[in-house]
């Protein structure tokens, strides 16, 4: 289908709104948290809003903090769930169970909790690989999904992304590579946000010792290395989900600029039937820290498609 370029006339009625920069920004006030018992572990759950629902779903080096921006455009007339996936932000932290099949349990079991069947799904990086293993187990439950700049594993080019000497974190782990890590949190985090970012400086010193802080809590680099550990086996469950076909509903690939870019597109198509891609502009890989507008914009414009 149509790819296009998010340009500047789709994002005016949001940049006075939302910053230019990022910085961790509060969810709105009528968002509640709560702890939420699932598949073996707790789940740390942002709730808000009212009307259908949208669940989001966040990757590395972030948490769910990362979509409060996106929350308080939608909380109007969408009933808004954030959670922090297993072992990351402030989820339980279980020993195992970090496959991207078995996280989609964890997911579900949130949606069966707060008694919603189906919702609109918005996913990030490793997000994505959750949020791929929720829709192929669980396609009657997930009415679109937005999916942002990050492949799935096993999936279309996949034997050469990991190949890629920029992805050396996949293999990252292991006792002395967390000790090299242990204290050194910032340090590590910062690689990512320079190394993977179109302008560096548009992710903030807060931003940082924010997520910094977050990875630092017990087990929270370990658990953070255990999401890459699974990869393995990620791709074998996801050639299995893939062969009873593609997924139904309507998929919104979202590239950024100077980094997946149209490609991300191309991925989701291996995947899912209907699929629709849009690159954000002068962003790399952190969109909802670079260009949150701009992704703010093309988001809701694919939520709403009546609009």
């Amino acid at each position: 289908m149509r790819q296009f370029l998010v340009c500047t006339a789709l994002v005016a009625g949001l940049i006075a709104a939302v910053p230019a920069t990022a910085r961790v920004e509060p969810f709105p006030a009528n968002f509640h948290m709560q702890e939420i018992a699932s598949n073996g572990t707790t789940l740390h759950v942002r709730v808000g809003g009212h009307g259908p629902a949208v669940l989001m779903l966040h990757g590395f080096g972030d948490t769910g903090d990362m979509w409060a921006p996106l929350a308080a455009a939608l909380a109007k007339d969408r009933t808004v769930i954030v959670p922090d996936l297993r072992g990351m932000g402030l989820s339980g932290h279980p020993d195992s169970g970090y496959t991207k099949k078995n996280q989609a349990l964890d997911i579900a079991g949130v949606l069966d909790r707060l008694k919603i069947e189906k919702a609109d799904l918005v996913t990030h990086d490793i997000g994505n690989m959750v949020g791929y293993a929720l829709a192929a187990q669980y396609p009657e439950r997930i009415t679109r999904w937005v999916v942002m700049d990050a492949p799935l594993p096993g999936i279309g080019d996949w034997d050469t992304i990991i190949r890629d000497p920029h992805l050396w974190h996949f293999n990252f782990r292991g006792p002395d590579e967390e000790r090299l890590v242990h204290g050194r949190e910032r340090v590590y985090l910062d690689r990512f946000y320079n190394e993977l970012s179109a302008h560096p400086a548009s992710i903030d010193e807060e931003t940082r010792n924010h997520y910094a802080a977050l990875y630092a809590r017990p087990k929270g680099m370990h658990d953070a290395f255990e999401q890459f550990g699974a990869f393995m086996q990620d791709a074998i469950d996801n050639k299995a989900l893939l062969a009873k076909g593609k997924l139904p509903m309507p998929v919104l690939a979202i590239g950024a600029e100077k980094s997946f870019g149209s490609a991300m597109a191309d991925d989701l198509r291996f995947v899912a039937s209907n699929v629709q891609g849009a690159v954000v502009a002068d962003s790399g890989h952190w969109l909802m820290e670079e260009q949150p507008a701009a992704t703010i914009a093309v988001i809701i414009k694919f939520l709403n498609p009546k609009d």
